[in-house]
């Protein structure tokens, strides 16, 4: 009969041992791993049945790395995440919607094996994998990442001394926000493109009475609530692809500005002498 594989991951030298020991004398095959790092290499280059890990290793959101990282290259595994603090069983719960299970430490090995044997016995109860990209989060959260931005801006007095309609205001970020989800759908090598809602933007914000560092100012509010959509979606975001999206984003945000700045210093520098 073929051993049920584990991959064990902590730091703590002690524990490994103790969870080793005590699944493999149950009958489990068990590989381990003491960093991320060595987590990840072993889960591209090797198949697993179950995955054991500690949340709180030494940076944050490693646990939540290896815990995606093994969801998508081996969906089927059963995915258990070992957290020491008891208060936070409920969020990790709720913020680690890609594991099965989140068991509070400490823990005996009796209780893990008896529950790697309930989740394996019913596949079942292991938790679908059910994730959406950056860009379609973005695209179904447009609205509310536009609220977002708009309340940021509502606090800024420097902003909100120019009265504005709200279409006025806002009017820009609809096409702004689509520029940067065909970016995000685009292929990694693919760089900025022209944003034309880019240029009209910086136009129509020195008209409007803008100064630079007004333009400057809503952009940065834009990106802060952008990031924010994503933080509110975390429950669904994938993972395996984030820090490539909020890189692009980042790029993609900063490339628009410049465009509109262009525009902006542009249009003054072509404005005829009085």
């Amino acid at each position: 009969m073929t051993k049920s594989r584990v991959l064990l991951v902590d730091d703590n030298e002690d524990l490994r041992e103790v969870y080793q020991v005590g699944l493999e004398r149950r009958g489990f095959e068990v590989v381990t791993a003491s960093s991320v790092k060595e987590a990840l290499s072993r889960i591209t280059s090797e198949g697993f049945d179950v995955l054991l890990s500690d949340l709180h290793m030494p940076d944050a959101g490693d646990g939540m790395t290896v815990v995606s990282a093994m969801r998508h290259a081996h969906p089927k595994a059963v995915t258990i995440v070992l957290s020491g603090y008891p208060a936070m069983q409920e969020a990790m719960s709720a913020i680690l919607l890609q594991a099965d299970e989140v068991v509070v430490k400490p823990v005996g090995v009796a209780a893990i094996t008896e529950l790697i044997q309930k989740k394996l016995a019913d596949p079942a109860s292991r938790r679908s994998l059910t994730t959406e990209s950056v860009a379609t989060i973005l695209e179904r959260d447009l609205d509310a990442t536009i609220q977002n931005w708009i309340a940021l801006v509502g606090q800024n007095e420097e902003l909100t001394c120019i009265p504005l309609s709200y279409k006025e205001r806002t009017a820009h970020l609809p096409k702004l926000l689509q520029d940067l989800i065909r970016r995000l759908r685009c292929p990694p090598a693919i760089k900025a493109l022209e944003s034309i809602a880019a240029r009209e933007h910086g136009d129509l914000r020195r008209k409007q009475g803008y100064t630079a560092p007004m333009v400057v100012e809503e952009s940065r509010m834009l990106q802060v609530s952008v990031f924010a959509t994503l933080q509110n979606n975390l429950r669904c975001v994938d993972f395996s692809r984030v820090l490539l999206d909020v890189m692009t984003i980042a790029d993609e945000v900063d490339s628009q500005l410049k465009q509109a700045m262009l525009s902006y210093v542009g249009t003054m520098s072509a404005r005829p002498e009085g």
